[in-house]
């Protein structure tokens, strides 16, 4: 299927959005997810599937001084 991940179009193959993830090799890492620009918690993201044009922000946290 046909999705949007940070701005940018791509095909996956992934039916969930924690299948997602782990297809782009973020695995267990400490991500913040959004589809659609809604919020979805880690808890719920072996639960939210995706459909057919979804935009997946995907934000790793950043350390700075």
């Amino acid at each position: 299927m046909k999705i949007t991940i940070n701005g940018t179009p791509q095909s996956t193959t992934a039916a969930t959005l924690s299948d997602l993830l782990t297809e782009l090799g973020y695995g267990q890492a400490k991500v913040a997810t959004a589809v659609n620009e809604g919020f979805v918690p880690a808890t719920m993201r072996a639960e939210h599937k995706l459909t057919e044009g979804d935009r997946i922000e995907i934000v790793a946290p950043r350390q700075g001084g």
